[in-house]
């Protein structure tokens, strides 16, 4: 961009990797975020997607919002492909109006977890509940109105703030000694404020616009783990730090039944990640220890 800042739009703003965003930028003279924490954008309108990012003049469009409660969507399916699918189509439409890329975040849900090693971004997507087929749609409707269309598939996505699942262990934690966690389940956790140092990286290299970038690319934890052992290394960073801790104990996903079925592999292989825009998450226990750490400190 040479002198000029980096200017992204980033939808979603009260989400896990827009808050991550907004709070990276914050501390880069050369990233300027167009959106605060109130400026909240319903992506199922697209004069308001219009209005609010041609206001800013950004570089790159960011969307990361999405229907995300996993369960309720199979009973919500209407507004579950309203947001993910729909609103997703709209934010595609109004970047490739305004001429520029857009970056759409998508769910290793897209995929049964039938496959016995990590997916790679080629394999053929066989999503299993409502949230995983409107993602999937969303993806297809996002490459469909902008060829200059990057989107970045993650998983397991936790942070300092919002619903996740190292908030949950540490409050659970609090309440009672001992936590069954499903084991039988493998995925690649993934530290918001990771994904979004790969979308500045990223976005960093769209001016310069390639072929290669447009379609699918995994954002994922270096290191794939069960829920169980996740749990555990959550507690192995509270403990060190004088938080709460509880045993956890193994379960199968069939003792504890969900009203939308998860992958049991969600594994994401992130090679094209380092190849194409040659960036690599950091090692996943340093941003298990980090997270934790700033939940202790409040």
């Amino acid at each position: 961009m040479g002198e000029e800042k980096l200017r992204l739009y980033v939808l979603g703003a009260q989400g896990q990797v827009a808050r991550s965003l907004r709070e990276l930028a914050a501390g880069w003279s050369d990233v300027a975020i167009g959106c605060a924490p109130g400026n909240v954008v319903d992506i199922r309108d697209p004069e308001a997607i219009e209005t609010a990012t041609r206001a800013f003049r950004p570089h790159v469009i960011v969307n990361p919002a999405a229907y995300t409660a996993v369960d309720r969507a199979e009973d919500e399916a209407e507004l579950a492909f309203a947001i993910n699918r729909d609103g997703a189509r709209n934010v595609a439409r109004v970047a490739m109006a305004q001429n520029v890329p857009v970056i759409h975040l998508s769910t290793d849900y897209v995929f049964d977890g039938s496959k016995t090693s990590a997916y790679v971004e080629t394999d053929a997507a066989n999503p299993q509940g409502v949230y995983g087929c409107s993602k999937y749609e969303g993806e297809i409707a996002v490459q469909a109105e902008n060829p200059r269309a990057v989107i970045l598939r993650t998983s397991w996505v936790y942070a300092p703030f919002g619903s996740n699942f190292v908030r949950t262990m540490l409050r659970l934690a609090g309440q009672r000694e001992r936590i069954g966690v499903v084991n039988d389940q493998i995925g690649c956790p993934t530290y918001a404020q990771d994904i979004a140092r790969a979308i500045i990286a990223i976005a960093r290299q769209l001016s310069d616009w390639q072929a290669d970038y447009a379609g699918v690319t995994h954002v994922a934890g270096r290191e794939a783990m069960s829920w169980h052992e996740f749990a555990r290394q959550i507690f192995a960073a509270s403990a060190a730090r004088g938080g709460p801790v509880a045993i956890v104990d193994p379960i199968a996903t069939a003792d504890y039944p969900t009203r939308a079925r998860r992958p049991a592999n969600s594994r994401l292989a992130t090679m094209r990640l380092l190849s194409l825009f040659g960036h690599r998450l950091p090692p996943t226990a340093g941003s298990i220890t980090d997270c934790v750490g700033r939940i202790l400190a409040r």
